[in-house]
């Protein structure tokens, strides 16, 4: 009996070395691509001073949760700062920007595809379950294999471990819309294209923006993960202390992660509710114009023989 064994490990063996070997210009530009766009964003984010970014990450929490949310977010930021962890915090926001809107994009139009589409639902389903079920470091072989060490495979592990919740709550949305909604807007003669751009996506906003909140949490979590294969960041700083169990090292990166994913956390939230500051500022505006409009309808205008 311990004599049997069923070669799975060498049969997937074989089929990375097929695809390494004839799809190699594929994978050439995919990480030529994702390596462009990580360096693009973390330019962005490191490059100014850093009261800048604070300064408008301070403007966004205050637009889209308040006076209490911007006072937390400067502290938060300056803390990360006065540790010493500015730049290692960056790389890793600019790590999960990018990854988490390749994720997003990927995930939102299969989600689409499977609550339109029974078939495709039963095809992705499966694939969601596998992704989800399997463990998070599993993802890194395949993309150290592919991509080489650093930011590149980090990114692609990132983008394969988070996007199962945009697909799932995407269609979870869709297939939640009142069908007597979309029956309605059938019977006005309404394409199938508009009726998902002006009536399923809208009702299914708030469950669609939980998605993306979940690809943004999973995402940083992955980040940190993916410090392992090279992708440097906070990432790196937390795998260092792990080595030298420095828990000077550890604490302050732990603390900096925990900054960022509260920051992104309260801002998509307050975006999937839509009820933030701003928000209410513009609908206060257009009811006041409303209400103005109506009563210059209601004054009557003087003939012009009354006027001469």
């Amino acid at each position: 009996m311990n004599e049997f064994r069923i070669p799975v490990g060498s049969w997937v063996e074989i089929l990375f070395d097929f695809v390494t070997e004839y799809f190699s210009f594929f994978f050439d530009f995919i990480r030529f691509a994702f390596a462009g766009a990580f360096e693009t964003v973390d330019y962005l984010l490191v490059s100014p001073p850093f009261y800048v970014i604070i300064g408008l990450a301070a403007l966004l929490a205050l637009a889209v949760r308040g006076w209490k949310f911007f006072a937390g977010t400067v502290i938060g930021l300056l803390l990360i700062v006065g540790m010493n962890q500015w730049e290692n915090a960056m790389d890793t926001l600019a790590l999960v920007l990018v990854a988490s809107v390749i994720a997003i994009a990927m995930s939102i139009p299969l989600g689409i595809l499977a609550a339109k589409s029974k078939a495709a639902s039963s095809v992705i389903r499966p694939v969601l379950d596998f992704l989800q079920t399997m463990p998070a470091f599993v993802f890194l072989i395949p993309a150290l294999l592919f991509f080489r060490v650093g930011e590149v495979p980090g990114i692609v592990a990132t983008i394969i471990f988070a996007m199962a919740p945009g697909v799932r709550l995407t269609e979870l949305g869709i297939r939640g819309v009142d069908s007597e909604v979309v029956e309605a807007g059938s019977a006005f003669g309404a394409s199938p294209g508009r009726i998902l751009r002006q009536i399923q996506l809208p009702l299914a906003m708030p469950t669609i923006m939980a998605g993306i909140n979940q690809v943004i949490m999973l995402s940083l979590s992955m980040v940190v993960i993916a410090g392992m294969v090279g992708a440097g960041a906070l990432g790196a700083e937390i795998m260092t202390s792990l080595s030298r169990i420095d828990i000077v090292l550890g604490s302050e990166a732990g603390l900096a992660v925990v900054i960022l994913a509260i920051f992104l956390d309260r801002v998509t939230a307050a975006f999937g509710t839509g009820n933030t500051p701003i928000s209410r500022l513009i609908a206060l505006r257009k009811s006041r114009a409303t209400v103005s409009a109506s009563v210059e309808s209601r004054i009557p205008v003087e003939p012009e023989s009354v006027r001469l």
